[in-house]
Formats: structure tokens, sequence, C-alpha cells
């Protein structure tokens, strides 16, 4: 594994293992616990995806086992829209993230959306980190001219911004101003949620073929390697395995353009910029 230094100074695995869309308790804190068997030490959560409870016992239970300690764990979640609307609902929103977690401390804390009042929630998650209630703080789906307003208002730069990043949808020139404000681009759904084809790619399987690997673990590394930070997500234990097993080999600087040629420019699993969109999530609960 290989580890990324935040603006704050700590250290965050290159790649995690993200919950999204598994609300089944049972089924997240089992996956969570074998992810963590597995070698995973960075989690993904999100009050959104209503599983943060199942992850905190899953936690508990690895370290119970002796597999791993706090220390080594860095636990990630998300304050939902419905919490962003002043400083003090993000505060206290930062509160009962670690209620159901069972955690004095989260290692981070984004805000989901650039939705609500984002920067009076931005400020609620500043006081929450100034507190020590998380090691660091971040932001979601802020695209670029949004971060840009963002990080040069407020008074703590955000460590983390994670965005839609995968071969299919490479926003180079949003990475760069991620990182010219000294913010980590993480990918939410490195692996397109497997559209386009990305699993049985020709390009991307004949690259994999040289190194002895699957065209997912080739579209991970390809991230990686332009320091773009993974979270990927599967519930089994297999491509678990796979999906963390990335750390062995570098590809070419041709077989990096080669990958960042299948830009289509644009998301095909949601639009940001979307009226519809924006009012489907102040409708979520």
């Amino acid at each position: 594994m290989e580890f990324v230094t935040l603006n704050t100074g700590a250290k965050m695995p290159l790649e995690g293992f993200g919950v999204f869309q598994i609300p089944d308790a049972a089924e997240c804190e089992k996956v969570t616990y074998e992810a963590i068997k597995t070698g995973y030490r960075l989690i993904d959560t999100a009050t959104a995806y209503g599983n943060e409870e199942a992850v905190g016992k899953a936690v508990a239970r690895a370290i119970a086992d002796g597999i791993t300690t706090r220390e080594e764990l860095f636990i990630t979640t998300k304050v939902w829209v419905s919490d962003m609307k002043t400083e003090e609902t993000a505060y206290e929103a930062v509160k009962a993230c670690l209620k159901r977690l069972n955690m004095d401390y989260a290692d981070l804390i984004l805000l989901h959306q650039p939705m609500g009042d984002y920067f009076a929630a931005y400020r609620g998650i500043t006081k929450a980190y100034k507190e020590g209630l998380t090691k660091a703080i971040g932001v979601a789906n802020f695209y670029p001219a949004i971060l840009t307003n963002l990080c040069e208002t407020v008074e703590v730069i955000p460590a983390v911004n994670q965005v839609e990043l995968h071969p299919f949808f490479v926003q180079q020139s949003a990475v760069d101003n991620m990182k010219a404000y000294g913010v980590v681009p993480q990918a939410w759904g490195p692996l397109a949620e497997g559209k386009h084809g990305i699993f049985t790619d020709p390009e991307l399987t004949a690259i994999g073929k040289k190194y002895g690997k699957t065209a997912a673990q080739v579209a991970l590394k390809w991230n990686a390697q332009r320091g773009v930070s993974i979270i990927p997500k599967s519930v089994h234990v297999e491509r678990m395995a796979q999906n963390i097993d990335i750390w062995n080999f570098t590809l070419t600087e041709e077989e990096m353009q080669t990958i960042a040629a299948k830009d289509l420019g644009h998301s095909e699993i949601v639009n940001h910029d979307d009226p519809a969109f924006v009012k489907f999530i102040y409708n979520l609960h």
C-alpha cells in the first residue's frame, strides 16, 4: 500500500474500501470486516449510506480480534445535505456520525455535496476539526469553480475532494486544480460503476495481460499512479483482494496516456448540473 500525506500532515492510504449501496447492516458489517482482514485500512462511509453503525461494529470487531488497531485505520464519513443548513447543524451532524460509528474521532469528515449552505456547513466541520473530533476535513463532488471559490474563502483548506474519476471521466484539469491547492483528489466510482465494459475493455485487458493483472486492476492503478486516491467497492472477498493487489507494478507513460485517451469528457453516472438531480438530492432523507 502507498500513502499520501494530507495538508494536515496525516498519512492516508492511497486506496480504501467504499461501502456505498450496502444498506443491509449485517452484510455491511460482514464485508467491512472482510475488507479489513484483506488488508484495507481506509474505510469510506457516509450518513447517506445508512451504514455507519455497521462500519463501526466491523471496526470494533477487527480491533478486538487483533487484526488491526484504531491508529492503523483511516475512517472517512460524510455529512449529508439535510445537515448542511447552518454551522451548528453540520457540527452536530459530525457528533452524530461519531455516535453511530461508536468512535471518539474520525480521520476525515467530508461535506457530501456542494448544496445547502455549504459555507456555513464547512465552518461547522472546521469547528469539529479544531476540537479534535476529526483529524481532517474535506468535501465531495465539488467541481473546479466551486472548489476554487471555497479554497479562496475558508480558513482551513480541504484535505480531500472526492469526485467521480475513472478512465472514462478523467477530469485532469480538475485534478490539477485540486493539487494546486494542496487538496488530495479522491475517486468515487473508480471502476465507472461497471459501465462502458470496463471489466472487459480490450486495451485495459491487453495492458493487464502484460503485468498479470485484470482490466479492473489496471484502471485502479492508472488513477493511483496519477496521485488520485481510490475507493473501490465490492461485496466479494476475491474481488476485494484483487482490487487491493495493484502495488507491485507500474504503468508506462504510454500506457497512462492510452488509458486517459478513453475520456468521454463527461459523466454518464450523474449530472451535477442538472436541476432535476439537485431536487432529487433534496428529496432524499
